[in-house]
C-alpha cells in the first residue's frame, strides 16, 4: 500500500483532471484502482463546480488492463475476487459515462483491456501518436469488461469489433482515428495542451444541454426512432425554458459570447 493516490485529481477552471497513477504497475485496474475511480467518478458527478472531466494516465502508459499479476496470485477466488473487481470497475465507469458533464479522455499511451474501454468512454478521446490499442482478453482466456462489448461494435462497427475483439490485434493511433474508435490524434508533446484546451472550452459551454445530449446519443442506441424523437422533443423544450437556453438565444440574438451561468471565467 502507498500513500500516493491511485487515481490522482486535480481541479481548475471548472475542470477536473483525473490520472491513473500506478505507472510502475503501468496503470493496471487492481482493488485500489477501482475504488480510486470510482471515488473520483463520484466526486466529480456530484460537485457543481466541476464542468468537464478529463482521464488520463500517468508515465508512458493509459492503462494496460487489469492487473493480471493479481488474478495469477489468486487461484481457486479467482471468479470471487475478479467478480467483485468488475463490480467496483464498472461502477465508477457507469457514474463517468453518465454524469451530467462531458468526459474528454487524453490518451497518452497503449491502452489495453479495461484500459481500452476506458480510453473510448470519453465523449472526446484525444490520442497521443504512440498510443496503441488492443483489447486483449482473449489472448489470456478472459472476456472484456468496463463496456468494451458495448461501446466497440457502437463505435466501429460490429465487424471491426469483432475482428479486435477476436484477434486481439493491436490498432494504432492514426488507424483508430481513422475507424472512429478515438476522435483524433496529435503528437504526444501536444497531448495535454489539446486535452486542455478540448476540455475548458466545454466547460465554458452550456453543460446541461451537453449533459442532455449525452443522454440522448447514450439511449439513441437502445431505442427507436419514435421514442427518441419523443426523448428529443422534450429535451429541447427543457433545454428553451433554462437558464443555459435563455441566456444562449439571447447571446445570439445580441451577437455575443454566451455566459453561461456557473461556466468559469474565460
Amino acid at each position: 500500500m502507498t500513500d500516493t493516490p491511485a487515481v490522482a485529481v486535480e481541479i481548475a477552471r471548472g475542470v477536473a483532471w483525473l490520472t491513473l497513477n500506478r505507472p510502475e504497475r503501468r496503470n493496471a485496474v487492481g482493488p485500489e484502482m477501482a475504488r480510486a475511480l470510482h471515488e473520483a467518478a463520484i466526486r466529480c458527478a456530484d460537485d457543481g463546480d466541476i464542468r468537464c472531466v478529463v482521464l488520463t494516465g500517468a508515465g508512458p502508459f493509459f492503462c494496460v488492463g487489469g492487473d493480471v499479476d493479481l488474478f495469477a496470485r489468486i487461484g481457486d477466488k479467482a471468479e470471487e475476487t475478479v467478480g467483485a473487481l468488475a463490480r467496483t470497475f464498472h461502477a465508477g465507469v457507469l457514474r463517468l459515462a453518465t454524469m451530467a458533464k462531458p468526459l474528454v479522455t487524453a490518451i497518452n499511451g497503449p491502452a489495453a483491456g479495461a484500459g481500452l474501454s476506458l480510453a473510448i468512454l470519453g465523449d472526446i478521446a484525444i490520442a497521443a501518436r504512440s498510443a496503441q490499442f488492443t483489447v486483449a482478453y482473449s489472448a489470456i482466456g478472459l472476456t472484456p469488461d468496463g463496456g468494451a462489448s458495448w461501446l466497440l461494435p457502437r463505435l466501429v462497427g460490429l465487424r471491426r469489433a469483432q475482428e479486435m475483439m477476436l484477434t486481439n490485434r493491436r490498432v494504432g493511433a492514426e488507424e483508430a482515428a481513422a475507424m472512429g474508435l478515438v476522435t483524433r490524434t496529435v503528437t504526444d508533446d501536444d497531448l495535454v495542451a489539446t486535452a486542455r484546451e478540448t476540455a475548458e472550452a466545454l466547460a465554458l459551454g452550456a453543460v446541461g444541454a451537453l449533459a442532455a445530449c449525452r443522454r440522448l446519443l447514450h439511449g439513441g442506441a437502445i431505442v427507436g426512432l419514435a421514442d427518441q424523437l419523443d426523448a428529443e422533443a422534450a429535451s429541447i423544450a427543457a433545454a428553451s425554458g433554462s437558464d443555459e437556453g435563455r441566456e444562449g438565444v439571447a447571446a445570439f440574438m445580441d451577437k455575443r459570447r454566451p455566459a453561461f451561468p456557473g461556466a468559469p471565467v474565460a
